[in-house]
């Protein structure tokens, strides 16, 4: 049975300790059932702030749709259904007076 190296400072030595991996050379402890960091996929408004599911923002530009005549202003409020990871949209949102809507982060500060 071979145990993965170590993430941090990539040493083979790695023992299992319960449901932990532990590392005897840098004494990192992870478990590798859960995602790593550098796993999660983390998204940035324009403030640099990172954005969760469930946060509040807010538009900082007018915004056109796409297909449709409408705009959604500056400063209308969204809440975030959950975060996508995708080129163009990351953030499903539900934007007050138009909608459920994919948004760019970009566009978005935390409320």
């Amino acid at each position: 049975m071979s145990l993965p190296p170590c993430p941090k400072c990539n040493s083979e030595f790695t023992y299992q300790d319960q449901n932990l991996l532990i590392c005897p050379e840098c004494a990192y402890e992870w478990n590798p059932s859960e995602p790593s960091d550098e796993e999660l996929f983390i998204v940035k408004d324009s403030n640099g702030t990172q954005l969760n599911e469930g946060d509040k923002v807010t538009m900082i530009k007018d915004l056109k749709i796409k297909g449709s005549s409408q705009v959604i202003k500056v400063g209308t409020k969204a809440i975030i259904r959950r975060i996508v990871e995708g080129k163009d949209h990351q953030l499903d949102c539900k934007v007050d007076g138009v909608g459920e809507m994919m948004v760019t982060a970009k566009f978005v500060k935390r409320a």
